[in-house]
């Protein structure tokens, strides 16, 4: 039986964390930003979130990320959502970058909890909430305490979803027990920010994901959030398991190389990737394309 209600999805459904662009020497490849962008919307995408870590964050720079926005929502921006990374550990650089955004033309912003320097709860509200306050767009929280080193509390999550312009949380945090006690508690749109846990968050009122592997199977997910959400969890099901090995495949190392290397054996803008960051080796490539084979992409 289908759900009796509709729940809010502030930013659709299935959202890709979309790579940069570059050219072979490294530049900001704006051009092919604009294509990437419309493959992605065109292959089933309803948003894009740009300037995240998937986006090579660290970097580039704050100008590089306003050209960016603007490229994207120039090429897409009547037809998704563009949110705009803007989460730093620093928040005036934070609140500065929001209103770059804003000017820039997002739809939204990611705020990832402040990562490296671990402050406590009330520094984590407060910080967020400058944020929020900086702008008039709406801001979806980002809880990956696996990267940023400290996670918001269920207590903090659902304090933060009081804010009125504080509509959703990406959950990169892998606990879905803690997903549904904020979830029960707060009005906040929940959105999986692991591609593996989608469906199991579904399950507990997620709306939906901002993925990695939608770089390649949008369309797939997208089928498998519909038919949760029409009731039909066998055929939801059957899709997540036969998308396994794309989930497992993209990540074997960082996520971004692996993407990367995945959208260059596809002929679509990808480029190189800026320092630390490598590109995927050849042994890396051959054991993608065997992952990704036996979960349906043609390379």
């Amino acid at each position: 039986m289908a759900p009796t209600s509709t729940p809010k999805t502030p930013f659709g459904r299935v959202l890709t964390a979309m790579v940069t662009p570059f050219t072979a020497d490294g530049a900001l490849d704006l051009d092919g930003a604009q294509r990437l962008a419309t493959h992605l919307v065109d292959s089933g995408n309803d948003g894009l979130v740009l300037n995240g870590t998937t986006g090579e964050s660290p970097t580039t720079t704050d100008a590089e990320k306003a050209q960016l926005v603007r490229a994207v929502v120039e090429a897409v921006g009547d037809r998704a959502h563009v949110v705009a990374g803007v989460g730093t550990n620093d928040t005036h650089h934070s609140t500065e970058l929001a209103r770059q955004a804003e000017a820039a033309g997002a739809h939204g912003l990611l705020a990832v909890t402040p990562y490296y320097s671990k402050p406590p709860q009330e520094g984590l509200y407060r910080h967020t909430v400058a944020i929020a306050d900086a702008t008039g767009l709406p801001v979806m929280l980002y809880d990956i305490p696996g990267r940023s080193g400290v996670a918001l509390s269920h207590e903090t999550l659902v304090r933060l979803g009081e804010h009125p312009r504080i509509v959703a949380n990406k959950d990169a945090k892998g606990d879905v027990g803690a997903a549904s006690w904020a979830i029960a508690r707060s009005d906040l749109a929940w959105y999986s920010g692991d591609d593996i846990l989608t469906l199991p968050l579904l399950s507990v009122g997620a709306v939906g994901v901002v993925s990695v592997a939608g770089h390649l199977v949008a369309g797939e997910l997208r089928g498998m959030i519909e038919a949760f959400t029409a009731g039909d969890v066998a055929k939801a099901t059957s899709v997540h398991q036969s998308l396994l090995p794309v989930f497992s495949g993209i990540f074997r190392t960082q996520g971004v190389i692996l993407s990367k290397a995945a959208l260059n054996l596809q002929g679509h803008p990808a480029g190189p990737l800026r320092l630390p960051l490598i590109s995927a080796t050849e042994e890396e490539i051959a054991v993608l394309k065997q992952d990704l084979a036996a979960g349906g992409v043609h390379l």
